[in-house]
């Protein structure tokens, strides 16, 4: 990665290395313990998790382990870690929220990522808080949601019903949390 100015991808390496400072001074600045986020296993949410990884090896790389746990010896244990792969297990953690429509393959791309950047992972299912949202609405409209009518609707819920699990454990862990959107989809 020496010198990445000479390689045919200028752009995208400082792009990755400007979001890589940026994520570590924030963390640094406001003193979080690490990183949270969704994993889906697409593009987008791959790609927070490939950057928070990538911060914890450019660090490394550019100050070294010893200085870089310094900087955040706040974080309780990572004066504890001695490789980056554990740094990034203390870190970084990811939830992949699934559902009965969630493909095998979304599961193992999250998973797989998440192993090979060396983050935490976590896997969950929320057919139930879908189901419970998608009841107390059929209950006020007097009849049943089916794929055929109500499809946009029923993939939105299982989108936004995600939240609140990400941000509880954002929150337990003092984590900042690294969400997407329609327009980072649309970017990625």
């Amino acid at each position: 990665m020496e010198n990445f100015e000479k390689g045919g991808y200028l752009r995208e390496e400082e792009f990755s290395r400007a979001i890589s400072l940026g994520l570590f001074d924030y963390l640094r600045k406001s003193r979080s313990n690490g990183f949270t986020v969704s994993l889906s296993g697409g593009a987008d949410s791959s790609a927070c998790v490939a950057l928070c990884a990538l911060m914890v090896r450019l660090a490394d790389e550019s100050a070294g382990l010893d200085t870089f746990r310094q900087k955040l010896s706040y974080i309780k244990g990572i004066s504890e870690c001695n490789s980056i792969n554990e740094v990034c297990h203390l870190l970084i953690s990811t939830i992949y929220q699934g559902t009965k429509n969630s493909s095998d393959d979304t599961f193992n791309s999250a998973k797989s990522l998440a192993e090979d950047c060396g983050a935490l992972f976590y896997h969950i299912n929320i057919d139930e808080l879908v189901s419970g949202y998608t009841n107390l609405i059929e209950s006020q409209i007097n009849r049943p949601l089916d794929w055929i009518t109500d499809d946009i609707p029923l993939q939105n819920i299982q989108a936004r019903v995600r939240a609140p699990s990400v941000w509880l454990l954002a929150n337990i862990k003092n984590h900042l949390l690294l969400t997407t959107s329609n327009r980072s989809e649309a970017s990625v």
